[in-house]
């Protein structure tokens, strides 16, 4: 009797288990929703890592609130029953088991975590080989298959508030980011000023950027379309003016774009922040320390003065 007993209940939990896991690998598929379009490499690998995440997170959420629930429901004490529970300690096996699953967890969530990071690369062959001389980096570790660097690096110049980008070959300054689709693309990242963020959500990539540092940044594009690049990091009053588009498109267009600009001559570009510094000033000093935005660049490609993104850009 007790061992068809134990045999339902294992039959039971294992049924609830894989009910469970059904369920969480459908949520994790449909993690891939609530994010923008994939619009690089390193996008991809990102999405499986955070559907990865949801997965777990949803079988775990679930088997805790459902124990939690049938506790409620029936395993009531009745109503004037106040005497104290079962005296149970010392069971050695159960403590493992709640020791080594969430270890097992969490080195599993770690080590692929790291996988995914060491695949992408994004902060360049030299950084990457110091990390992986660090120890944290296993020789089996490759890179992603993406398309070998052509494009040579492009200048990213943060200030209050105001992005900048130089093609150097070209003498190109532009505050428009325009990138070949396909293609490794490096950045080097400068600060002038004080801690910005560059970051793309559809690029799924945020790099820090650090005042008196030089960093570079890589990334494959893979999807044509305009993308909204944003300062990540508080940077002050008018941080949240400095966006602008990042332009992925074929190499074609890439290369006209890169001609047209050369072409053209320098002019002053428009600039949210300084704009609207210039019409909200008082001149009524107030005795508060206020932080004027840089004067608006020269550069051979202005950037669209539309402040919100144009249709079909990913946000």
């Amino acid at each position: 009797m007790m061992e068809s007993m134990k045999i339902r209940t294992i039959l039971i939990l294992g049924t609830i288990a894989i009910a469970l896991a059904l369920v969480s690998l459908w949520m994790g598929q449909q993690a891939y929703t609530w994010l923008p379009p994939q619009a690089s490499v390193e996008a991809e690998s990102i999405d499986r890592l955070f559907s990865f995440l949801v997965t777990l997170g949803t079988f775990i959420f679930l088997g805790v609130v459902g124990t939690l629930t049938y506790s409620v429901l029936f395993q009531q004490a009745g109503k004037y029953d106040t005497s104290d529970g079962p005296h149970i300690e010392g069971n050695l096996t159960l403590e493992i088991v709640w020791t080594a699953i969430p270890f097992v967890l969490v080195v599993w969530i770690a080590g692929y975590s790291y996988h995914i990071y060491d695949q992408m690369s994004i902060l360049g062959p030299m950084d990457h080989v110091h990390v992986k001389t660090m120890g944290m980096a296993t020789a089996e570790a490759a890179t992603l298959d993406t398309p070998e660097m052509k494009t040579h690096p492009i200048e990213v110049r943060a200030r209050q508030w105001v992005w900048e980008f130089y093609y150097p070959e070209q003498n190109i300054t532009s505050t428009e980011l325009h990138l070949p689709s396909n293609q490794r693309v490096k950045l080097v990242l400068r600060s002038e000023d004080v801690l910005h963020g560059f970051y793309v959500p559809a690029f799924r990539v945020k790099q820090d950027i650090i005042p008196g540092r030089v960093i570079d940044f890589e990334f494959t594009p893979i999807r044509e379309g305009r993308y909204r690049l944003r300062d990540s990091q508080y940077s002050g009053t008018y941080f949240a003016a400095m966006q602008t588009d990042v332009v992925v498109e074929s190499e074609q267009a890439y290369q006209q774009w890169l001609i047209d600009a050369a072409a053209s001559p320098p002019i002053v570009a428009y600039n949210r922040a300084f704009d609207e510094y210039n019409r909200a000033h008082n001149p009524i000093s107030t005795g508060w320390k206020t932080v004027e935005p840089a004067p608006p660049p020269m550069v051979n490609a202005p950037a669209n003065r539309s402040t919100n993104p144009p249709s079909g850009q990913s946000l």
